[in-house]
């Protein structure tokens, strides 16, 4: 039994009746979240770039390939979910990009490279949530969950896109959550660390010894130990969640310590 299916069995379902729709949700993080909302009752919209492996609750998971970069896409996709599974109750804004790897220095980072990474991270955030309010005001409210990370907190050389990328993730969560909440909408963000992801091995094989890479950005961690992407993904089901009824416009730290240094 997976930990979302004890989760579901150990409660009522949280997520009966409602509908969400994830970006990025071929694998990681998104994918997980997905999993962990259809096996408490939801029925989930993901989107992504590339096609996703087979999902456990199938059923109740549909894909549609979108580029969180458009905002067409965001419109026809939001309408999809609305028109097809029922209505739209939670946003999950978890799409992004590392930026090229290894992350170049400031003076050698191109205006071509800064400007994907702030149009994926950053812009999509926005625009996706552009094209979901109509439809949660319309409900009376929801919740919005974006993925930010350790990064929009703290700095990071060779990362100028990326931090400044996931800190405004962060302000724009605080922004928009004292906008959106006489709308009954919170809007929430997850901060993770080192997650044993895609995207952290992709960095882990450019590295020279990737094991000694690995170990050493475990060192980093009070806990000890990388994340994985369940647990974050458990995480942002919490916000997104009415157990969270009282949250607004928080950035929750998973990362395993490294915040409280």
């Amino acid at each position: 039994m997976t930990g979302a299916e004890a989760s579901a069995q150990a409660r009522s379902p949280r997520f009966q009746g409602k509908v969400a729709i994830v970006t990025g949700g071929a694998m990681g993080i998104g994918r997980e979240f997905a999993e962990i909302l259809a096996a408490e009752g939801a029925k989930v919209l993901i989107t992504d770039v590339t096609d996703p492996e087979p999902f456990k609750a199938a059923d109740s998971i549909q894909f549609e390939r979108a580029d969180v970069r458009s905002y067409d896409d965001a419109q026809r996709v939001t309408k999809l979910a609305v028109d097809t599974l029922g209505g739209l109750h939670i946003l999950f804004n978890n799409a992004g990009t590392p930026g090229r790897l290894p992350r170049p220095p400031a003076i050698d980072l191109s205006l071509e490279e800064w400007d994907e990474t702030v149009d994926i991270n950053l812009r999509g955030t926005f625009l996706w949530t552009k094209a979901a309010l109509p439809y949660l005001i319309d409900n009376g409210g929801g919740a919005i969950v974006n993925n930010a990370s350790m990064l929009g907190i703290v700095g990071l050389p060779d990362s100028a896109a990326y931090c400044s990328s996931k800190g405004g993730v962060v302000q724009l969560t605080k922004g928009l959550a004292l906008e959106l909440i006489p709308h009954g909408i919170r809007v929430n963000a997850i901060a993770a660390s080192f997650i044993d992801t895609k995207m952290f091995n992709d960095w882990l094989d450019l590295q020279e010894d990737p094991d000694k890479a690995r170990r050493e950005a475990m060192a980093k961690l009070p806990i000890g130990r990388l994340g994985t992407a369940e647990e974050v993904a458990h995480a942002a089901a919490y916000l997104a969640s009415d157990d969270a009824s009282f949250v607004v416009g928080h950035t929750l730290f998973v990362c395993g310590g490294y915040l409280a240094q």
